[in-house]
């Protein structure tokens, strides 16, 4: 197996290197020409609000395939997302709760520590700074 340096890493068993911004396309291209990243069109429609007419294992599968993770976890994600974006609009912590659509104020706080990595009223505080790559607009 190749040297992995600082400037790379290993993934499928071969050395990588980062990506730098000027590069970012040339790897996502390698990636896909590895068969390391894909996308599925039942899965895109699903997250469009326009699933195809599958069953539900089958839209299950798919998703867990493509993305790593279950359609129950992407949607909880997006609902914490959504929370975030309300809170850093000023929206009380309660009203957040019942728009996003969580049973209760701990069920809302349980959530964001979990997915977001602090709590409503750390987000609301601005205390912490989100992830660069966090998208705070609501897109």
């Amino acid at each position: 197996m190749p040297d992995a340096s600082g400037r790379s890493f290993y993934l499928n068993g071969s050395a990588w290197e980062y990506p730098t911004f000027e590069h970012a396309e040339t790897f996502v291209n390698r990636l896909v020409k590895q068969g390391l990243i894909a996308t599925d069109p039942c899965v895109e429609a699903a997250l469009r609000g326009q699933p195809k007419p599958l069953s539900q294992r089958t839209e299950q599968r798919h998703f867990l395939r493509v993305t790593g993770m279950t359609q129950t976890t992407i949607n909880q994600i997006a609902r914490a997302r959504h929370a975030t974006n309300l809170l850093k609009r000023g929206v009380p912590i309660l009203q957040v709760a019942y728009d996003a659509g969580y049973y209760d104020q701990a069920h809302l706080t349980r959530s964001l520590k979990y997915f977001i990595g602090q709590t409503p009223a750390e987000i609301t505080r601005g205390e912490e700074q989100l992830s660069f790559l966090y998208n705070t607009d609501g897109t």
